[in-house]
C-alpha cells in the first residue's frame, strides 16, 4: 500500500493557546477535543491538523523534547491568488502568528510569505498565479 498522510500533528507548548489560534483565529473546525490533544478539520480536501502537548508528543515518539530553531519542516498552503496570500498572512498575524517573511514575488514566478504560529511552526502561504 502506498504511503498516505491524512493528519499532521504539531507538538505545542500551550494547547489552549494553539487551539484558539487555529480554531478561532484561522477558522479550523474542532473535530476532537481531549485533555492534552485536539484534532481540527481544515479546509475541504485538506489533511487533518492534530495538536498535542509538546512533552507528551515527544514521549509518544520516544524522543527528547528539548530543541528549538528550524525543525526541518514547514507546512504549505497554496492559494489561488496573491490577495488570498496577503489575506491569510493578515489573518494569521491577527490571530497571534509572527510574519517571518513578508509576501513578495519570487524568482520562479509565484508569490509567497511565511508565518510562524505561536509555537514556532512555519507556514508558507503561496500562489503560482
Amino acid at each position: 500500500m502506498p504511503l498516505q498522510m491524512n493528519t499532521v500533528m504539531l507538538g505545542v507548548e500551550d494547547l489552549d493557546r494553539a487551539k484558539k489560534f487555529y480554531v478561532e483565529g484561522l477558522g479550523a473546525r474542532l473535530d476532537q477535543d481531549f485533555p492534552g490533544f485536539v484534532r481540527c478539520a481544515l479546509g475541504p480536501d485538506s489533511s487533518m491538523l492534530a495538536l498535542y502537548e509538546w512533552e507528551a508528543a515527544a514521549q509518544d515518539a520516544g524522543v527528547p523534547s528539548e530543541g528549538s530553531g528550524f525543525r526541518g519542516v514547514s507546512l504549505h498552503f497554496v492559494t489561488d491568488s496573491r490577495d488570498e496570500v496577503d489575506e491569510t498572512l493578515r489573518a494569521a498575524q491577527a490571530a497571534g502568528a509572527t510574519v517571518v517573511k513578508a509576501a513578495a514575488a519570487s524568482e520562479w514566478g509565484g508569490y509567497f510569505g511565511y508565518f510562524s504560529d505561536p509555537d514556532g511552526h512555519l507556514w508558507k502561504i503561496a500562489t503560482t498565479a
